[in-house]
């Protein structure tokens, strides 16, 4: 936990550095797709601390000045399959965006969507030693939370304090130097796949980056999909991808809860190519052209061209009914839709005072979606598009972009997490046995 915590807290200070210099790049490695967004940052509000450890909503003191994106490759179910292809792809869109923005870039910051995310809600507690709250006391109350056993293959991705109590006064979003005896936190704590996250870095790495920031992929769609009152009174973003389906719970402007289902887009055009026994290149098109997921009466007579150039004229002169393509794509669609029901039931969300979801993601473009959506999730859904930012090209704007775009918010506004704060030495979370070994050299 020591070695992560101090890792972090190396990323922050790049971070910090490479927004001093006034560039940074956003790297959204995807199974469908590698997106790069280059960020410049203007003036005084590039030195300036974020406030305190509210929320990222709010437009942000940057302009993207590059943006690229190129088919993913070596990436499935959002985590890196094959090393050397994925490379060359990341390769690609930065050097492509680098191009665009006229500028050379040394530091990213990346999300990923897959490494099975686990959340925990965290409670700690301490007295106060002074009346007023100090930048010390909530690091010492974080240091007070009860980590739990996640295993030692998996890694801290966010740590977050999500609400403030003093006393008998919860709800507070920051209680830096307000009065009070007592001082107690809930944190929630997102943990991912260590190899996953190692095997990110390093591929980027090679492409002779630096990572200033890793990022939830589910985290930072919510943030550039759900507008203000969503994430202060309850959503859920679901942010339908190629490889997976990832799902972030937001209350009070932070997330409290996140996971991801291993479907997503490209799972449909794959049983459209096993059902209609053509290449996935050929399925990819039909679906985006001429996919749906409710049908109607008119969909039996519409007939779509297959195409094909295996040169049997007869193979090659194939029609389907838009009926049959939306009979292979349902059902997919649905299993999807039912899982993501089934993990939101999990998490608790129809306790929150309001159930939003809302859907995003390239997948998430189906038409007819946002109904058979509603039927299956049982609440208000609708289909959400990332916040305008500054310089975005026309091309990004879309649902697809989620993603990054939250990305880009999170690099100009990063929510405080746990290793922003100086936490005490022998209180690292793995407190039973430091504590255990402190006492062993104190008294031999």
């Amino acid at each position: 936990m020591k070695e992560l915590y101090e890792s972090q807290r190396a990323m922050r200070h790049m971070r910090k550095a490479a927004m001093q210099r006034g560039v940074i790049a956003i790297l959204d490695v995807g199974t469908s797709k590698i997106a790069c967004l280059i960020l410049r940052f203007d003036g005084a509000e590039r030195f300036r601390d974020s406030e305190g450890v509210g929320s990222m909503a709010g437009q942000s003191s940057f302009r993207v000045i590059g943006a690229a994106t190129t088919r993913s490759r070596g990436v499935a179910f959002g985590e890196v399959s094959a090393m050397p292809e994925t490379e060359r792809a990341i390769r690609t869109a930065v050097q492509a965006a680098q191009k665009m923005a006229n500028v050379r870039v040394d530091h990213v910051i990346a999300c990923l969507s897959g490494a099975r995310p686990r959340s925990y809600g965290l409670d700690g507690a301490v007295d106060l030693t002074e009346t007023m709250v100090s930048d010390a006391d909530i690091g010492r109350v974080l240091a007070a939370c009860d980590v739990p056993e996640y295993g030692a293959e998996r890694e801290v991705l966010h740590a977050q304090p999500i609400n403030f109590a003093l006393d008998h006064r919860s709800g507070l979003a920051d209680p830096r130097g307000q009065s009070g005896n007592r001082l107690t936190t809930d944190m929630h704590l997102l943990t991912v796949e260590a190899a996953a996250v190692r095997n990110l870095i390093h591929c980027i790495k090679r492409c002779d980056l630096d990572v200033a920031g890793l990022a939830s992929g589910a985290y930072v769609s919510g943030v550039s999909s759900l507008v203000e009152d969503e994430q202060e009174l309850g959503a859920a973003c679901i942010d339908m991808g190629g490889g997976t389906t990832s799902l972030s719970i937001f209350l009070k402007k932070h997330m409290i809860h996140a996971e991801t289902v291993r479907m997503g887009g490209d799972h449909v055009t794959g049983d459209i190519s096993m059902g209609l026994q053509i290449p996935m290149a050929t399925a990819e098109r039909i679906k985006t052209f001429y996919g749906g997921v409710i049908a109607t009466g008119m969909d039996d007579r519409e007939q779509i061209e297959i195409g094909g150039d295996t040169g049997d004229w007869e193979h090659d002169r194939r029609t389907v009914s838009r009926a049959e393509l939306i009979g292979i794509m349902r059902p997919r669609v649905e299993e999807t839709l039912e899982e993501v029901r089934l993990r939101l039931d999990a998490a608790g969300f129809e306790y929150l005072p309001s159930q939003q979801i809302v859907l995003t993601g390239g997948a998430s473009q189906i038409p007819g979606l946002d109904g058979l959506a509603s039927r299956i999730l049982g609440q208000q859904v609708r289909l959400g598009r990332p916040l305008r930012v500054q310089g975005l090209p026309q091309a990004a704007t879309g649902p697809a972009f989620s993603a990054s775009v939250g990305l880009a918010l999170f690099a100009a506004h990063p929510q405080d997490e746990w290793w922003d704060f100086e936490v005490p030495a022998d209180t690292y979370p793995a407190r039973s046995l430091r504590r255990a070994m402190k006492w062993f050299k104190d008294n031999w």
